[in-house]
C-alpha cells in the first residue's frame, strides 16, 4: 500500500514537472488526484504514462460527473494504474456545458469505448475521437441519462406494436397518478374506517 509520504512525494514530482500546464494535485483518503486544465489533458496523460516515477501504464476508466450548480458543470474523471509500482491516480478535468476536451485514444487505446460512454451518458464531446457515437442507448435516444436534469421517466417509451409489427417510440405516458400511501404503523390503525369496523363499534356499545 502506498503511504501518504510516498503520495506526497509523487504529487510534488508531478506538480514540479507540469507546473507550466497549470496542473494541481490533492491527496484525500489515501488517494492522489491530479487536476488538469482541459487544454493540457493529452500532455498530462502522456506524462503520467511515460515518466519513470509515475509509470501509470494502464487506463482503468474514464467517466463523467455532473454538478449543475457549478459554472464548469461537468467533470471528466480518468483513473490510471501503475502495475510496476502498484498504485493508482485519479485525474480530473472541469468543463463548462458545450466545452470539449481532447480524446486520449492516441495514448490509451482502450479510452475509445470509455469516451463514447461518457459522451452517451453526459453529452461531453471528445475532440479528435474517430467514432464518437452512442454506445449504450439507441441511436435516436433523446438527451443524456446521467445529467442531473434528465427526467426520471425519460422522454420516450419503447413498445412493440402488433399492428405495424415493429418496435415504436412514443412520448412517456403515466397510466396513473402518483399514489398517496398511508405509511402509518399497522399497530396504530388507519385513520379511516375499514369494512367490518362498525361491528366492533356496535359490540362495544352493547356492553
Amino acid at each position: 500500500m502506498t503511504t501518504t509520504a510516498e503520495l506526497s512525494e509523487l504529487a510534488a514530482h508531478i506538480e514540479g514537472k507540469l507546473s507550466d500546464a497549470g496542473v494541481e494535485t490533492h491527496i484525500a483518503y489515501g488517494e492522489l488526484t491530479v487536476v488538469s486544465p482541459a487544454s493540457a489533458i493529452v500532455d498530462v496523460m502522456r506524462f503520467l504514462r511515460d515518466d519513470k516515477k509515475c509509470d501509470f501504464g494502464q487506463l482503468i476508466d474514464v467517466c463523467g460527473a455532473d454538478y449543475p450548480e457549478r459554472a464548469a458543470r461537468f467533470e471528466v474523471v480518468y483513473h490510471l494504474l501503475s502495475m510496476t509500482k502498484n498504485r493508482r491516480v485519479r485525474c480530473k478535468v472541469a468543463l463548462a456545458e458545450g466545452e470539449m476536451v481532447s480524446s486520449i485514444i492516441d495514448i490509451f487505446d482502450n479510452a475509445n469505448w470509455y469516451e463514447r460512454e461518457t459522451f452517451d451518458m453526459y453529452g461531453i464531446v471528445f475532440s479528435g475521437h474517430p467514432d464518437l457515437r452512442r454506445i449504450l442507448t439507441d441511436y435516436g435516444f433523446e438527451g443524456y441519462p446521467l445529467r442531473k436534469d434528465f427526467p426520471l421517466t425519460g422522454h420516450v417509451e419503447v413498445r412493440y406494436d402488433d399492428d405495424v409489427k415493429k418496435v415504436v417510440y412514443e412520448p412517456v405516458r403515466l397510466v396513473q397518478e402518483f399514489r398517496d400511501f398511508d405509511f402509518e404503523s399497522p399497530w396504530e390503525g388507519a385513520r379511516t374506517l375499514l369494512p367490518g369496523d362498525e361491528k366492533a363499534a356496535s359490540s362495544a356499545g352493547e356492553e
